[in-house]
């Protein structure tokens, strides 16, 4: 619930008769009124309080946030307009539980951090290897839901314990994020996916740097997106899918440019479910390098989830553009994987694609602009 606009006045009251140690002790956060009754800069130094005001304030700063074990950091429905502050190190308790750690909410928000902050989800006391497989319970990190006309920009995030950004939203552009999940490497981290984009229209990602043990982006449903300037290690790729199985089962418009993957398991890739149903169109890949990738490539399917080798149709894949991109594979992996049924990949276009490397190529029914 909103506070009303008495109520932030009495507040604001309160705070200039008490003396300021005091009222701080009490809330755990404080106000300062700045030249308009609306424009108000609420520090926030505790979640619960964070949570239970940030509605009433048009700049909210969370200074040093320790999230108690099983709750949400819950921004939801600011004020439009409202700017979002990380500073110091954010930390989350433990606990077994699907979250989300953080969730924000609002039209025309401004999320970012102070150049001295990161927001530690301490990921290595979930993993187990199994990510969101089975073993314990993990939390997903930040919804981006309903964050509309919105940026979110220059956040530090480490140890996410499985997906780190679900974005559904419109019009968001998120820039300049480092998801340093590298620990992860060694310590069983697993489905710690950067960017899982669905049920969105006009997401811009641009010059990420990610390094994680799934998917560098995962476009899984949506509309007019973008993926720019990113660095992408560790993972499995640059990924739209999969698709299949979700009430919205269609990606449309999407652009994935001048990248980079190193030593992951896949470059690109296009995930689409074998009998399921839905459709991939105007996606193009261009400008992304690839090295150190272990299994393929560029992989293209309609047999994702089912029998290797046997694509169904259901979810057409067309209007696809994959232009300059280039590098290399380890000596077990397979440069370009093409399994499409029959018909059902279609109107491709296919130059400066050059995979070298690993085992031979393999492709069943590719269209005919492809080398494979």
């Amino acid at each position: 619930m909103r506070t009303s606009a008495f109520s932030v006045l009495a507040l604001c009251a309160a705070a200039s008769a008490a003396p300021a140690d005091s009222f701080a002790k009490r809330t755990k956060w404080s106000m300062a009124t700045r030249s308009s009754s609306s424009a108000t800069s609420c520090t926030f130094n505790s979640a619960a309080s964070a949570s239970a005001s940030a509605s009433s304030c048009s700049t909210v700063v969370l200074d040093n946030i320790a999230v108690p074990a099983g709750e949400t950091l819950d921004l939801e429905d600011l004020q439009d307009g409202t700017k979002v502050i990380f500073s110091g190190e954010t930390t989350f308790g433990y606990k077994e539980w699907d979250g989300p750690l953080i969730r924000i909410s609002g039209s025309n928000i401004a999320v970012s951090g102070t150049s001295n902050h990161t927001i530690n989800g301490g990921g290595e006391r979930w993993w187990d290897g199994e990510g969101s497989n089975g073993g314990k319970t993990k939390p997903k990190f930040f919804y981006a839901h309903g964050l509309d006309d919105s940026t979110i920009t220059g956040l530090n995030v480490k140890n996410t314990p499985i997906q780190a950004f679900s974005v559904q939203s419109d019009n968001i552009v998120l820039s300049h994020l480092n998801i340093d999940n590298s620990d992860g490497d060694d310590k069983g981290g697993h489905n710690t996916d950067a960017f899982d984009v669905g049920e969105s229209n006009g997401v811009t990602i641009r010059n990420a740097v990610v390094k994680n043990q799934d998917d560098c982006l995962a476009v899984n449903s949506g509309t007019n997106i973008i993926f720019t300037g990113g660095t992408c290690s560790g993972g499995h790729g640059l990924s739209i899918g999969s698709i299949g199985g979700r009430d919205d089962n269609t990606v449309k418009n999407v652009t994935i440019s001048h990248s980079t993957v190193t030593k992951s398991q896949n470059g690109i890739r296009i995930k689409a479910k074998s009998g399921e149903t839905g459709s991939v169109s105007g996606v193009t890949f261009t400008n992304i390098q690839l090295s150190g990738i272990t299994d393929y490539g560029v992989v293209i399917q309609q047999d994702y989830d089912g029998d290797d080798g046997s694509p169904t149709t259901g979810i057409p894949i067309t209007d696809l553009t994959v232009q300059r991109v280039a590098g290399t594979v380890e000596d077990d992996a397979t440069p370009i994987y093409i399994m499409c049924g029959d018909g059902s990949c279609s109107n491709w276009t296919w130059s400066g694609v050059s995979v070298t490397g690993g085992k031979n190529d393999e492709c069943k029914n590719a269209p005919s602009a492809v080398s494979c």
